[in-house]
């Protein structure tokens, strides 16, 4: 059978259309493999510069989780890899978690963020002054953290095991130190006005704490994997910690960290994390008007403005408003950063008490600049 001349010239035409096209998709799915790739790369890097055992990131763009990745081990003796089922212990960025449960409390008008707290827990001790929720939330209560005041523990016996798992036992931990600062006068960082925060949470909510947590923020984000790190109940996934002693990366305590849940202690895995970043930026948990007011930087009763909202630390950059908690114990180091106003973020986990998740937050951020100042169109020169 014989093709006429035309016939072969259609062809070829049509081949060549069929290739460029095919070329063209391929490059579409190289691009975003070569994104994915080039945060790979950085975070690896950060890694060996930073000796790291161990670290999990998550990026967001969109307001949409867009990759998360896990490098180096979980438990190095055990050479177990870091992957989507290690378990990260959140630290202080559980602060957020209390801060958004008493803030839909406030919506549902079950919670008066500027009444005194004793109304609903009257288990602590009068101070001789008011202290608000709003003032806890935004570390202005005066309440003692570890190294600024004395700290007093209640001494008693109990009769259950594990007692701090309720909130309101928690309190004797602390609760017959004395101020640090007339409540609103100044800003004093504070686990333990979160783990008093979290009591006046349960009071209003009428239900324990971490159940709050799992009902309001896990089931709505659909986190598979957060919940409390219960040094009593074996919790498969979780990493090793690792330390430095005379500059020698060892494995960390294993500390107990109930008796702060609202303050410090959870724990999840990367994609929870990140999902719950994302969720922030979303209309699952909060209102946008309640958002606004979360993400506004608090005044003491001077008017002097303070660097911390409500629950969040706040900021205003060149890429607009900047939303962030990070975490520091025994056994981790995490970051969280959002911009709500574009809708992208980054979250950092790590096993190593040494590192600096913010460097690899700007590592990471900068992958994702350089990568789409490579792949920007051909100018116009027309």
């Amino acid at each position: 059978m014989f093709v006429k001349q035309t016939d072969k010239t259609f062809l070829h035409m049509l081949l060549a259309a069929v290739v460029i096209l095919l070329a063209a998709l391929d490059a579409l799915g190289c691009q975003e493999q070569t994104l994915q790739e080039a945060i790979d790369q950085a975070v690896q890097q950060e890694m060996q510069r930073q000796e790291a055992v161990g670290v999990a990131i998550g990026v967001i763009r969109d307001g949409k989780v867009v990759h998360t990745s896990g490098h180096g081990w979980a438990d190095r003796e055990q050479q177990d890899p870091v992957d989507e089922n290690t378990l990260f212990r959140w630290a202080s960025i559980s602060k957020p978690l209390t801060a958004i449960v008493a803030m839909q409390l406030a919506e549902q008008e079950r919670l008066d963020l500027d009444a005194d707290i004793r109304l609903l827990v009257p288990e602590f001790p009068d101070k001789g002054t008011p202290i608000t929720m709003r003032q806890l939330l935004g570390h202005l209560g005066g309440i003692v953290h570890y190294g600024n005041g004395r700290v007093v523990r209640t001494k008693r016996n109990y009769k259950q095991s594990n007692p701090y798992k309720d909130v309101i036992l928690a309190l004797d931990r602390f609760k017959e130190s004395p101020l640090v600062a007339e409540p609103g006068a100044a800003y004093a960082y504070t686990t333990h006005g979160y783990i008093l925060a979290s009591a006046v949470v349960q009071r209003s909510g009428k239900a324990p704490y971490h159940l709050q947590v799992r009902n309001r923020i896990s089931r709505p984000l659909k986190l598979k994997t957060l919940q409390p790190d219960y040094q009593w109940q074996k919790i498969p996934g979780r990493a090793v910690g690792y330390r430095k002693k005379q500059g020698e990366i060892i494995p960390s305590t294993d500390t107990d960290v109930s008796w702060k849940l609202g303050g410090g202690g959870w724990i999840s895995n990367v994609d929870d994390l990140a999902s719950f970043a994302a969720g922030l930026m979303g209309d699952e948990l909060v209102t946008p008007e309640t958002k606004k007011v979360m993400w506004t930087r608090q005044r003491n009763n001077k008017g002097d403005m303070i660097r911390y909202g409500l629950g969040f630390r706040v900021s205003s950059t060149r890429n607009g408003l900047q939303v962030m908690h990070s975490g520091s114990q025994e056994k981790t180091r995490t970051q969280l950063t959002i911009y709500p106003e574009q809708g992208h973020g980054v979250v950092v986990m790590t096993n190593s008490e040494y590192g600096d998740p913010d460097e690899f937050t700007k590592v990471i951020y900068k992958a994702i600049n350089d990568h789409a100042k490579r792949h920007e169109p051909p100018t116009d020169n027309k």
